[in-house]
């Protein structure tokens, strides 16, 4: 019994943890180019290291929109289960790499995936095929609320 209760406390922690995370991201409408999309804003380290993990769908229009320091950017799909599109946008908000149809990973050793260029500031994950159906290009603009 107690090897039970102490699993269920663990499930119950990560709960918790998890939980209050999701729920404290703002969901804002922003354009890269001419398509628009419902993002929720990771903005705290513990929202960015989160991300869109344990989630089973995302809305066609919606994505996460990550923000940080501008320099590299490094990516992996450990426990996020929806493929999706990565778009790497430098500090001027312009596309400058898209990493099309990354695969989820539910591995131990999931593959890292780097920017190409080093002054990155915002990185938007939507699902995967959503930046050919709606032909973002490198050079498109990030448009963020004001």
């Amino acid at each position: 019994m107690k090897i039970r209760w102490g699993l269920f406390g663990i499930v119950l922690s990560a709960i918790a943890w998890v939980a209050p995370a999701a729920d404290a991201l703002r969901s804002e409408p922003i354009a890269v180019g001419t398509a628009v999309f419902q993002v929720e804003l990771a903005k705290t380290p513990q929202q960015r290291e989160l991300g869109l993990m344990f989630r089973r769908e995302l809305a066609k229009d919606a994505g996460m929109l990550f923000e940080q320091p501008p320099g590299p950017a490094l990516f992996w799909m450990k426990n996020t289960y929806i493929p999706l599109d990565l778009l790497y946008f430098d500090a001027e908000g312009r596309l400058s790499q898209i990493e099309a149809g990354v695969p989820p990973c539910t591995t131990q050793n999931c593959p890292i995936y780097r920017s190409q260029a080093s002054t990155i500031r915002y990185i938007l994950e939507i699902n995967a095929g959503e930046a050919a159906r709606r032909s973002i290009q490198p050079g498109d603009r990030l448009k963020l609320p004001e």
